[in-house]
């Protein structure tokens, strides 16, 4: 039987709420060419000349709102993860982010300080649903860091789980408690993308925003379809839970820039919807599986005081999978079915 390690691989944060720290995390995310997709130099200009000097001590602040005596939340929630899925898998589990620390060089060393005859790495990014600026980019990079110190033991990814039925019973299960209470709708809030990266993905050139109800019409774009993901996702969920269609709304947040972003936009509909009737709202993050600035700072502060002066009466925010046991079980799942021989959930 081969020696494997596992990783965990999220996003990343700042080393700490100071205005410098904030600024360097930045970036390095923004500069990445995945996210930022313009060319180096006009990047370089726009990301180093004017978002992050601008954006930095503002995000700073954001930081400060929710960050932990032990650090990030990111970080902290991804390492809890990490102690929560040991117990059930005989490889070693390391953590990596793809901006900031612990680097994914770091997660290599550290397995291989653990079973210097590695033969086999097996890296999670914890994203469920395919997009260049967030699976892509994490499986690129932990490829070239591979490459570059030159290790000589197998990697493998495992694949976008948006629609995984072990991922979609913890996430079904993970709202149920929140549907008992009264509401008018459930809001799934997904990370926003530009409508750019969608047509960029998209390997047919001719289905993504060109096709009417493309998220629904069967295309091989669909494999890297960041929104047709989010949508199955949604329309999974809400059928396990049988939640009336009138009450499931669908969104993206966080917006950088002025170009066109995937529509509608989750700050707007918080405005619009206590005028729509919708007093009593329900809303999550199905885009992270670990609670950041995002879901904590954006969503649960800013959201509710948006929702709210509009006109809104409650607003209840559920929580992301964090260490939620059926969300452990579901990645235990995943290694030990690979362990005795299967790859139905690897790239």
């Amino acid at each position: 039987m081969a020696t494997r390690g596992i990783i965990l691989m999220n996003l990343g944060s700042p080393d700490s709420t100071e205005v410098k720290d904030v600024r360097k995390y930045l970036l390095e995310f923004l500069m990445d060419g995945r996210v930022i997709d313009y060319p180096y130099l006009a990047r370089l200009l726009l990301v180093g000349g004017i978002i992050a000097p601008l954006r930095a001590p503002k995000s700073a602040e954001a930081y400060k709102k929710v960050w932990t005596k032990e650090g990030s939340p990111l970080v902290v929630l991804t390492k809890q993860l990490q102690q929560a899925l040991q117990p059930f898998v005989a490889a070693p589990v390391e953590i990596a982010m793809r901006y900031g620390n612990p680097s994914m060089q770091q997660a290599y060393d550290n397995l291989l300080a653990k079973v210097p005859d590695l033969e086999e790495v097996i890296a999670i990014p914890l994203y469920p649903h395919y997009a260049m600026s967030s699976y892509e980019t994490a499986v690129e990079h932990a490829k070239a860091v591979h490459a570059k110190n030159k290790y000589t033991f197998k990697l493998d990814f495992v694949k976008p789980f948006y629609s995984e039925p072990n991922y979609i019973h913890a996430l079904a299960e993970s709202i149920q408690p929140h549907l008992q209470q009264e509401y008018d709708q459930i809001l799934f809030s997904y990370h926003g993308l530009p409508q750019r990266h969608m047509k960029k993905a998209d390997p047919t050139g001719c289905h993504c925003l060109k096709v009417d109800n493309c998220c629904e019409v069967a295309s091989p774009a669909h494999a890297t379809c960041y929104r047709h993901q989010c949508w199955t996702t949604t329309q999974l969920i809400a059928g396990a839970l049988q939640i009336p269609k009138e009450k499931v709304g669908f969104s993206f947040q966080s917006r950088l820039g002025r170009e066109e972003w995937l529509k509608p936009y989750t700050a707007k509909r918080l405005e619009e919807l206590p005028g729509e009737g919708v007093k009593k709202l329900i809303i999550l993050c199905p885009a992270f599986v670990s609670d950041c600035l995002e879901t904590l700072e954006e969503i649960a502060m800013e959201g509710k005081e948006e929702f709210l002066h509009a006109g809104g009466e409650s607003y209840t925010v559920i929580p992301c999978l964090n260490t939620n046991p059926l969300w452990v079980n579901a990645l235990t799942a995943w290694m030990n079915d690979y362990a005795n021989g299967s790859t139905t959930m690897l790239l």
